[in-house]
């Protein structure tokens, strides 16, 4: 069954996502380790990281629409809730809840990722294609001596 171009929408921007998500403890390290500018990509990156997390809880929206497929929509969901609280966070200067959080929105969205990209977003309902018997090469045959 061939994929539905929803799915790979959904996959593509799952998958920059995570990119995206990946970039930002980079972006904090620069940050720590003495370039202030590194400060201004974490900031931007978070900019971008949400805005990407919210384009992805609309196309799950749309997958669950058309596919049937619920899961995609409340994953994103929650990771959205995640990276909300994980913003605010940083923008109020919470570094105790800030850090753990970023570690779990970055297990979160790798799990989310490879998720998409593993589990099979067929319409609900839809039957798989039967599988093909393929003869073995060299297999002995077998007669039924009872027929």
């Amino acid at each position: 069954m061939a994929v539905r171009p929803s799915v790979w929408v959904l996959r593509t921007v799952g998958t920059v996502h995570t990119v995206a998500v990946f970039a930002q403890p980079v972006f904090a390290g620069v940050y720590l380790s003495g370039d202030f500018d590194g400060l201004g990509m974490h900031r931007t990156g978070a900019d971008l990281v949400t805005s990407l997390c919210l384009l992805q809880l609309v196309v799950a929206g749309v997958v669950w629409a058309r596919l049937r497929r619920s899961w995609p929509f409340w994953a994103s969901l929650a990771l959205m809730a995640a990276e909300s609280a994980q913003y605010v966070a940083g923008t109020e200067g919470a570094l105790w809840l800030h850090i753990p959080l970023g570690v779990f929105t970055v297990v979160a969205a790798t799990l989310l990722f490879a998720a998409l990209w593993l589990r099979p977003l067929a319409p609900r309902g839809a039957t798989p294609a039967a599988p093909t018997a393929t003869p073995v090469v060299g297999a002995p045959r077998t007669e039924r001596a009872d027929v």
